[in-house]
């Protein structure tokens, strides 16, 4: 009941959110990728998967999220209560989601709604979130007839590794605008203008 789709999000108190690591491993994936999945809380069997799923599509959860934790692989090694926890998962997560909407898994929509209109609605960020005259452009542009073959060259994290390297994504990143500024086009990027702070409708 803490977690309960029976109220508008506007109305809830308790929310949740999933991570796409959450969605996309299992405990299975320890065997190839170790401490490289290592996070909190832990990626667990495929079960424990499947209901996560269902708690997002029927809206017990309301965000989807990445925890992003860029940790060097040197961090992520040795015994496991000193490997770090958490992944790089940044660069990713929006491939990530489109290839379940390839799959029929969620609907393009509820995957805007889940990773962009609910992040704004609930911490109440203002201009942010939507596709609406006068907000704030921070949109990505996605290719979804290329693939994306994730490799380490390929990687822009400083860490320099993603735990899912090799794998293929069904769609690409063109461009990416933040703050009605295009920071990222076709592989090239332009560091002339930084972020904004973020603005609250709280009272």
């Amino acid at each position: 009941m803490l977690f309960t789709n029976m109220l508008p999000l506007a109305d809830k108190r308790i929310t949740a959110e999933v991570c796409v690591h959450h969605l996309h491993f299992t405990a299975d994936d320890y065997a190839r990728l170790g401490y490289k999945i290592k996070c909190n809380p832990a990626i667990k069997a495929a079960d424990n998967r499947e209901a996560l799923w269902q708690a997002l599509l029927d809206d017990r959860i309301d965000v989807i999220a990445t925890d992003h934790a860029p940790h060097t692989l040197a961090e992520k090694e040795g015994p496991y209560e000193h490997a770090h926890a958490g992944l790089p998962l940044v660069q990713h997560s929006v491939l990530l989601m489109l290839k379940y909407v390839k799959e029929g898994r969620i609907s393009l929509e509820k995957m805007v709604q889940k990773m962009s209109h609910n992040v704004a609605d609930m911490f109440q960020i203002r201009d942010r979130g939507y596709i609406r005259e006068g907000y704030y452009a921070d949109l990505v542009l996605a290719d979804l007839q290329t693939n994306t073959l994730i490799t380490p060259e390929s990687l822009h994290y400083k860490c320099g590794w993603s735990p899912l390297e090799g794998e293929t994504m069904p769609a690409r990143i063109t461009h990416t605008f933040v703050n009605g500024h295009l920071a990222y086009a076709n592989g090239q990027f332009d560091e002339s203008q930084k972020g904004m702070r973020l603005l609250f409708n709280r009272k």
